[in-house]
């Protein structure tokens, strides 16, 4: 069973190719970083655009480094939501087109369950149940995964999230796009440890976050810094530090709450190395087990996408006369039920 999935919810162009028997056969990605960075940010009407030029050399190019011709593929999954409704159409659109060509179907995915199971395409996968720590640039959400399919939505951001937040504080403090890894990599040249940023809803119960409150925090001390390299230095590793002990607070919570003893990682900030090292000293210490994806499934990309398909073609969750191009920029997680 082979399944080309397509993920074109931002700023890169992911195809993949998944093996039910050999796993991933091929993982092809087009990254529009260098277009937009001189924005600061993505433009949309110029993200559509370039995956329209590179979604189909790049299956092109997923289908002969697979050593697969089209008749071997046996669905196609793309990512249908939540994004940018320009870059979502472009996919769904092709996916449709190609999938009513090649006589197979067409199984819109939900891009942060691509995400939330993308640890599965791992040799040391987690089993269910588990609670996963979604952070990119766009979601931030715990989650309870009880199976494929069943997902407790347990606390969300209710303003910016981590990512945006990382990138939002990058541009403040004159750093480049995406800001994530420029204020990771700065924070490194930082020789103290400053825990006296706020750790945002943390005296509060619940598990939902918010990150505005602490990106105004430090744009006021960069405001007021001298702002060469070692100050701006250590207030990204101030800012760093705040953001991730946030997450853990909140992620060792859902896990007394839940009751599980495994925790999953996944999205575009995991692959922050302090995250990761966070991760490791508080799971150690609750003799819990931590799962991240590796680093080329923590951002957006096509293997997540194809995976997820697999498992919902193998369990036949989608519809399969239905070619129809439907997209959904905003798609809560718990409305899963309405891509079926």
């Amino acid at each position: 069973m082979r399944i080309l999935g397509i993920e074109t919810s931002c700023d890169e162009t992911g195809i993949a190719i998944y093996d039910s028997d050999l796993g991933i056969l091929s993982n092809e990605l087009y990254s529009q970083i260098d277009l937009h960075s001189k924005y600061g940010g993505v433009v949309p009407e110029l993200a559509s655009r370039d995956h329209l030029s590179k979604i189909i050399p790049l299956i092109e190019d997923a289908l002969t480094k697979s050593q697969l011709k089209k008749t071997d593929i046996d669905a196609i999954a793309y990512t249908a939501g939540p994004g940018l409704v320009g870059a979502l159409m472009v996919g769904a659109t092709v996916a449709s087109g190609l999938a009513f060509s090649w006589g197979i179907p067409a199984i819109p995915i939900h891009h942060m369950e691509g995400h939330l199971l993308a640890p599965m395409l791992e040799d040391n996968k987690p089993s269910y149940p588990f609670v996963c720590l979604l952070v990119s640039g766009g979601h931030t959400m715990l989650v309870e995964v009880l199976d494929f399919g069943t997902y407790n939505i347990l606390g969300e951001s209710v303003d910016d999230a981590a990512g945006e937040a990382f990138d939002k504080t990058a541009k403040i403090m004159g750093l480049g796009y995406p800001g994530g890894p420029q204020i990771s990599k700065l924070a490194e040249l930082s020789l103290i440890e400053d825990d006296s940023y706020p750790r945002p809803m943390t005296n509060k119960s619940g598990l939902d976050f918010s990150f505005s409150g602490l990106k105004t925090h430090t744009a006021n001390i960069v405001n007021k810094s001298s702002k060469d390299q070692l100050a701006l230095a250590n207030i990204a590793n101030a800012f760093q530090r705040a953001v991730v002990d946030t997450l853990m607070i909140k992620s060792k919570r859902a896990l007394k709450l839940t009751g599980h003893s495994r925790l999953v990682i996944a999205g575009g900030v995991s692959a922050n190395k302090y995250l990761r090292t966070a991760a490791q000293k508080m799971m150690s210490e609750i003799n819990g087990e931590v799962f991240y994806p590796r680093h080329e499934y923590c951002t957006d990309n096509g293997a997540m996408i194809a995976y997820v398909g697999f498992e919902r073609f193998k369990r036949k969750i989608y519809n399969e006369n239905d070619l129809s191009v439907r997209v959904y920029p905003r798609y809560p997680l718990d409305k899963l039920s309405q891509f079926s």
